[in-house]
C-alpha cells in the first residue's frame, strides 16, 4: 500500500504556486500513465485519467495542483506532514494519487481529475480550461471535490459576489476643506451599513449556511495636504445556495443606493452562483453515513459549484483541517490521509445503490 505520508511530502516538496504548476503535473501525470486501465489526457497544466469497464455509474473525483504563495520546503515529523500546500490540498491529492494507482476493484467508472489554478480568480481555472477545450471530460454522474474538511462532509458551497463602490468629492486644501468635499468621509455610511449587517443563515438539507458581507479594501488620498476627491471601499458577500449570486447583487445594489450619488459608481467585479447541498443523492448520502459523522455546510466557494453548474451533484470531502489553509506552517496528519483514503476506498468500491 502506498505510504500516504511519503507521498504527501513528495508532492508538497515540488513548489506549484498557482500559474507554475508544470512541475507538479509532471509528475501526476507520470504516476498516472504508468497505471493499466487508465487512460491518460494533459490540458496544459491539468491531468484527468479515465477508467472504463467498471460499470454504467461515473465518480469524477477532482482537486487542484496549486498552492497560494509562501515559503517552500517540507517537514515530516511524527506522522505530520508541514508545508506550503499539505493541508490546501497536496494531502487529498495524494489520496487521490493513491486510489488511482491502487489496483482497487472500483464499482463505478471513476475521472481523476487534477487541476491548476483554483487558488487565483475563478477566470484562470484548470477546470474551465478543460469545460472550453473537452468538456467531456468533466462529465459524471456525481462528483467530489477532495478539499480539506477534516473528513467531514462540507455539503454544497456558498456563492461570491465582488462590488466596489467609487465615491467621488472634489478636491481642496486641507486647511480649507470647506472648498471642497472629502470623498473619504462620504464612505462612513456605506462603511456603517456593512458594520451593522446581520449574518443571514440558511438550513437546506439539515446544514445550516451562514452568508457573510465584509468590506476587505479601502483606498483613497492624494497628499497629506489635500482633501480626496476620489475614494473606493470593496466589498464581498458570501451567498447561501438557496438564492442566486444575482439576487444578493440585487440586495447590494439596494443597501447601497442612499449613498450613491451622480458621478459616483457600482462596480459589479464578481458573480459567481453557489451550489446546494445536494445530499439526497445516494452516493453523497452513503459518503455521510461512511464519514461517521454529521455534515455540514461550506461556508467558502469551492468548485463543487462548477459540477454544480453542470447538473451534476458534488460535495466537498478531503483530508486535513480547512481552518488550517492558506496558513503559515500548515499541516495535514497521516491518520487523516488514512482516513480520507479508506472512507473513499469504501465509498467507491461498494456497488452502487
Amino acid at each position: 500500500m502506498t505510504d500516504l505520508v511519503e507521498l504527501a511530502a513528495r508532492l508538497v516538496a515540488i513548489p506549484s504556486v498557482s500559474g507554475d504548476e508544470a512541475a507538479i503535473a509532471d509528475e501526476v501525470e507520470r504516476v498516472l500513465r504508468a497505471v493499466d486501465g487508465l487512460t491518460v489526457v494533459r490540458l496544459g497544466d491539468n491531468v484527468v485519467a479515465r477508467s472504463t469497464g467498471n460499470g454504467a455509474r461515473r465518480v469524477v473525483v477532482a482537486g487542484h495542483l496549486d498552492t497560494v504563495p509562501g515559503d517552500q520546503g517540507v517537514v515530516v515529523e511524527d506522522g505530520v506532514v508541514t508545508g506550503l500546500g499539505a493541508c490546501d490540498m497536496k494531502g487529498s491529492v495524494a489520496v487521490m494519487l493513491a486510489l488511482a494507482t491502487s489496483g482497487l476493484a472500483f464499482s463505478s467508472e471513476l475521472t481523476w481529475i487534477f487541476y491548476a489554478r483554483e487558488e487565483i480568480a475563478r477566470s484562470h481555472s484548470g477546470l474551465l480550461e478543460i469545460a472550453a477545450t473537452q468538456p467531456a471530460l468533466l462529465d459524471g454522474d456525481v462528483a467530489l471535490l477532495c478539499e480539506p474538511t477534516g473528513t467531514v462532509v462540507e455539503a454544497g458551497c456558498q456563492g461570491v459576489v465582488r462590488l466596489r463602490l467609487v465615491l467621488r468629492g472634489e478636491r481642496a486644501h486641507t486647511a480649507r476643506p470647506w472648498r471642497g468635499r472629502n470623498a473619504v468621509h462620504r464612505l462612513a455610511g456605506p462603511l456603517a451599513a456593512v458594520a451593522a449587517y446581520t449574518p443571514r443563515r440558511v438550513d437546506l438539507d439539515g446544514v445550516v449556511y451562514t452568508e457573510q458581507l465584509q468590506a476587505v479594501e479601502v483606498t483613497g488620498g492624494v497628499s497629506g495636504n489635500v482633501v480626496p476627491d476620489l475614494a473606493t471601499l470593496l466589498v464581498s458577500q458570501r451567498v447561501a445556495p438557496d438564492r442566486s449570486a444575482e439576487d444578493a447583487v440585487r440586495e447590494l445594489r439596494v443597501l447601497f443606493a442612499p449613498f450613491l450619488e451622480d458621478g459616483d459608481d457600482l462596480e459589479v467585479l464578481d458573480v459567481v452562483d453557489p451550489a446546494p447541498p445536494r445530499l439526497g443523492d445516494p452516493l453523497l448520502a452513503r459518503l455521510v453515513e461512511l464519514s461517521g459523522a454529521p455534515p455540514r455546510a461550506k461556508l467558502g466557494f469551492t468548485d463543487v459549484a462548477t459540477f454544480a453548474g453542470r447538473g451534476i451533484p458534488a460535495t466537498n470531502f478531503g483530508a486535513g483541517d480547512p481552518e488550517l489553509a492558506h496558513h503559515r506552517g500548515e499541516f495535514v496528519r497521516g491518520d487523516e490521509l488514512q482516513r480520507c483514503h479508506d472512507v473513499l476506498a469504501s465509498l467507491l468500491t461498494e456497488a452502487p445503490a
